[in-house]
């Protein structure tokens, strides 16, 4: 299959560099062109435009939210306007739930197929080709891209029929990890203010009751207080949040933690901090106890 990649931001450069091996006519495009100059060097093709892409067969996305992927696919001239009837588009993007539905309405009103199709793991694990793939839509259009899930991550899990269930569950996971965030750097904020090392601290968490990625990795980042550079980015960790609070709205269930979470958020913003890793989170937490040096006292020109 033909297959071009449209978004190559810190995750789209990796998991596009990693596709290069099973689809060595890869076509490349960004907003910024800059982005396309390494993957250029590697063989692939820069498009000039999204209709640089009506000669392919499959095309992928990993863009920043749900306005830059309602543009690329849905605008004037987008991939459902571009692509030819049989063609598969399979969207990365954390979007929402409504956004994947709008998607997947249109390409399928002109003959396409769609596949929701998130990731989790950080931009080291995208380069690495170690991502896990949350995918949802028509299990044929799945086992088609086997070669390619198998370049991009180490498993990849089809939830359901409808490709906004990937959305859904990628948009719970991250508000779960945004909870462990939290919640760990309060613990460590407590124990570290009542004398206790943060990071023996965070050595008898990992080796006991909760030797898991997400304590380990998200522990580190918190316990070695580097927020920069953001693997992912406090604004985007914030949009997913306000997602997942209108899919629960949707759904009628409440999200009780999602009241502090939102509040440190708006905290870190309304103080500048918009270039930090989202594991700022709980670095947050020490500050708020009264604990030197936690976040950097020179916060980034960003926003969110």
């Amino acid at each position: 299959m033909k297959t071009g990649f449209l978004g190559l931001g810190r995750m789209g450069a990796g998991m596009a560099a990693r596709l290069l091996a099973v689809a060595p006519d890869l076509k490349v495009y960004n907003r910024s062109a800059q982005a396309t100059r390494v993957l250029a060097e590697q063989g692939a093709t820069v498009a000039r435009e999204v209709a640089d892409f009506a000669d392919c067969d499959l095309v992928f996305t990993m863009v920043a939210d749900d306005a830059a992927e309602r543009d690329l696919t849905l605008g004037p001239g987008g991939l459902a306007e571009t692509l030819p009837a049989g063609a598969i588009h399979v969207a990365c993007s954390t979007i929402g739930v409504d956004c994947a539905r709008a998607l997947d309405a249109a390409h399928r009103q002109r003959g396409q197929s769609y596949l929701s199709m998130p990731v989790f793991g950080r931009p080291d694990a995208a380069a690495a080709g170690k991502l896990f793939l949350v995918a949802a839509g028509p299990a044929a259009v799945f086992d088609a891209i086997a070669p390619h899930r198998e370049r991009l991550g180490q498993r990849s899990f089809l939830l359901g029929a409808q490709p906004e269930q990937a959305n859904l569950a990628k948009l719970s996971g991250n508000y779960l990890i945004a909870t462990v965030i939290e919640s760990l750097g309060e613990a460590m904020a407590l124990v570290e203010k009542g004398g206790i090392d943060r990071h023996a601290y965070l050595e008898l968490l990992t080796s006991t009751l909760f030797d898991a990625p997400v304590y380990r990795n998200y522990g580190k980042l918190i316990a070695d207080r580097q927020q920069r550079p953001a693997g992912f980015a406090l604004p985007l960790a914030q949009k997913d949040l306000r997602l997942v609070l209108a899919a629960a709205e949707a759904l009628a269930v409440p999200l009780p933690f999602s009241g502090p979470l939102r509040d440190r958020f708006l905290h870190l913003a309304a103080q500048g901090y918009g270039d930090l890793d989202w594991s700022a989170l709980g670095v947050a937490a020490a500050e708020a106890a009264g604990l030197p040096h936690a976040l950097d006292p020179r916060p980034g020109p960003g926003n969110a």
